[in-house]
């Protein structure tokens, strides 16, 4: 044990309650799984809270856990599932539409599936003008805040939750800048009453789960609770929150390969990148305002890791470009084209060719259970604000105004398992190995 002391954490106690705005295929892929795991069906892969093993001290103690042994996370039996959605369709129909997972998996389940339906959702087409749906709510924004707090208690009351976690799971909204109304919290609170239209509807989920003291997780690029105004209530409120954009194919390769050339002091002169999605988040992402959310995003990624304003000689005319075409035969079943042209000794051009066929939801899934239990455990450890150490699930992690965000995979999973042992009170890793040269 080192000199840390460890954490005072609220036990697990009682049902989680994980809240899903939008409960199309990621959602629904993930409570399948969920399902699935907790059946023996199959099993959590992708999942560090279920999967992941971390050292603790020295490496010559050979002292290994799991991270699910090692801190009080919620287990999956604990978990119920609640969420919103435009679209009426159940789990089980919203599952088999997406076609992600196979029928021989859903099959057994559908019974179970098909008792969680969605409660009408906050839906503004102006947002997501390739969706419709007639499962919505209706009402000025302060009174469709009040109704979403309202679903809150009544499903932790049916459902008998002890404790909720929100993870927005919808589709990526047009995009968005801060404006006067989201400088403060209590600009943003006037402008709510004023049916302020610059108050997107993941805002209002977000402002809502917060002042709730419901830990806050945004899996879309969209600006929802990464502005002064959410950040002011989630300090007050003592609420966890995280985001944005689960990192899942393209960005994930980017922040595991970037790391990589960089470390060796490659140059680069031009990364670009395309993707064929045929998926809701596809035909959504079809549209340029919704897409602009998305390629800031992803844009971003580069940037940070290879510091071209330090590193001019490598990276200083370097050209990014990102395209998403939707394409629906493609379904979920994501291909994303990467074309690298690298520069190494005396400046002799390379290339790297990625051709990643993944599924995106099967990517996102295990991200999304991660962050529920690891939101939820923030919480109980009296952790508020950003959840910096979560940056290793997100494209655009949400950080402290006063630093750049942190984009290297690497960097990212040292920090969180860091920040795990430091809740138990064991000692930091730092690599130097000095300590193995003195003994």
């Amino acid at each position: 044990m080192s000199e840390f002391k460890q954490t005072r954490i609220a036990p697990a106690e009682g049902k989680l309650a994980v809240l899903l705005p939008g409960m199309g295929a990621v959602a629904t892929t993930f409570i399948a799984g969920v399902e699935a795991t907790r059946r023996g069906l199959g099993k959590p892969i992708g999942s560090l809270t279920q999967m992941a093993h971390i050292r603790l001290g020295k490496r010559s103690e050979k002292r290994w856990a799991m991270i699910k042994d090692l801190v009080p996370l919620a287990t999956l039996d604990d978990l119920v599932f609640g969420g919103w959605d435009p679209i009426p369709d159940d789990a089980y129909t919203a599952a088999s539409k997406a076609k992600v997972l196979s029928q021989d998996l859903l099959s057994p389940m559908s019974e179970y599936l098909s008792t969680i339906r969605p409660m009408p959702a906050v839906f503004d087409h102006s947002w997501v003008k390739r969706l419709d749906g007639k499962n919505v709510k209706t009402g000025k924004k302060r009174h469709l805040v009040e109704q979403i707090e309202q679903d809150i208690r009544a499903f932790l009351d049916k459902n008998k939750c002890t404790r909720a976690v929100m993870v927005w799971c919808a589709s990526t909204e047009a995009y968005c800048e801060a404006g006067p109304q989201h400088q403060s919290l209590e600009a943003f609170e006037k402008a709510l009453d004023k049916n302020d239209p610059a108050i997107a509807p993941s805002q209002i989920y977000a402002y809502a789960a917060i002042r709730m003291g419901i830990p806050y997780l945004n899996g879309a690029p969209n600006l929802s609770a990464d502005f002064p105004a959410m950040i002011e209530l989630a300090e007050r409120k003592g609420t966890p929150i995280g985001g944005k954009d689960f990192k899942t194919g393209q960005t994930l390769m980017k922040t595991i390969i970037a790391p990589g050339l960089k470390a060796r002091m490659l140059g680069m002169e031009g990364w670009f990148s395309t993707n064929i999605l045929g998926n809701r988040d596809g035909e959504v992402l079809d549209d340029p305002a919704n897409f602009k959310t998305k390629e800031v995003s992803k844009l971003s990624v580069l940037e940070q890791i290879l510091e071209p304003s330090r590193y001019p000689d490598l990276y200083r005319d370097l050209q990014h470009k990102v395209s998403i075409h939707y394409y629906k035969p493609r379904g979920d079943n994501k291909e994303g084209w990467d074309n690298i042209d690298i520069v190494g000794w005396m400046g002799y051009p390379m290339q790297i060719k990625v051709n990643f066929l993944c599924r995106d939801s099967i990517l996102a899934a295990p991200i999304v259970l991660d962050l529920a239990l690891f939101g939820d455990l923030a919480k109980r450890a009296g952790m508020k604000g950003i959840q910096e150490w979560l940056s290793f699930y997100f494209k655009s992690p949400q950080h402290a105004a006063s630093v750049y965000p942190e984009h290297d995979l690497f960097a990212q999973k040292v920090r969180l398992e860091n920040n795990l042992r430091y809740l138990i009170g064991e000692e930091l890793i730092n690599y130097l190995g000095s300590d193995y040269t003195n003994e």
